[in-house]
């Protein structure tokens, strides 16, 4: 059977954290990269792995790779400190890991806003690749929303990761805050230019995507506020974009 490693990379997660490394605890290797919790988040980490970083923080992308150079095993499932694996998951992990052909997997999330778990507008059909075989992937050095490129075919598992993104109200303007500024930063990398104009163009265009065409209508209150959100943290993006250039 090929070994497991799970890499997880934390910031003052001790909210979250214990329930994410439970989830997991059956895999063969557990590697945390901590970017200098001041909340004990490290130290609830220690009963479960003593493959432990505390660095600094160069951005998601690099910070993810940091963690895949520490881990051993033959494959890796890339997961953050507010995700779950399920046991359904676990076991079809452990299935697949067994006899594939394949260098990477596709795993769907399920993903909650304010308490509600999301099944339309721009969440709908969540899947991302986060289970790989180690020594043919590699992740993309970008400060926000980080990349996994894997060499090879890449299948599709069926039961979903669950991920708590957005507990409440608060969380949710701390993080469209924090994105949009790591987003300006990369597009000002890539050679990309912000304006007004590209602030509310895009920003209506967010909305009008994720509450009408993907039908985020039909998640009631909270559909209606996710694609709010979304809005916002994209006018902010190419906003604050204008100011760095």
């Amino acid at each position: 059977m090929p070994l497991l490693s799970v890499i997880i990379i934390t910031k003052n997660e001790a909210r979250n954290i214990e329930a994410c490394l439970k989830s997991v605890n059956w895999a063969d290797e557990i590697v945390v990269v901590d970017s200098g919790s001041t909340d004990g988040t490290v130290e609830l980490c220690r009963p479960y792995t003593d493959k432990i970083l505390v660095t600094d923080w160069p951005g998601y992308g690099a910070q993810k790779q940091r963690a895949l150079e520490m881990a051993t095993g033959d494959w890796v499932l890339s997961i953050d400190a507010d995700e779950r694996v399920t046991p359904e998951l676990k076991q079809e992990i452990l299935s697949v890991l067994s006899n594939t052909s394949y260098n990477g997997f596709e795993i769907p999330f399920i993903s909650e806003y304010c308490g509600k778990a999301i099944r339309f507008g721009d969440w709908w059909n969540d899947r991302q690749v986060v289970l790989f075989r180690r020594l043919k992937a590699r992740f993309a050095s970008l400060l926000v929303h980080e990349r996994i490129d894997v060499e090879g075919s890449i299948g599709k598992l069926k039961k979903p990761i669950y991920h708590l993104a957005f507990r409440d109200l608060n969380m949710v303007l701390r993080k469209m805050n924090d994105y949009s500024s790591w987003s300006a930063e990369q597009k000002k990398i890539q050679g990309q230019k912000g304006s007004l104009f590209k602030a509310i163009s895009h920003g209506l265009w967010a909305f009008f995507r994720g509450y009408l065409l993907r039908l985020g209508f039909l998640d009631g209150k909270e559909g209606f506020l996710l694609a709010v959100s979304n809005a916002e943290g994209t006018y902010y993006r190419y906003l604050k974009l204008s100011y760095l250039n």
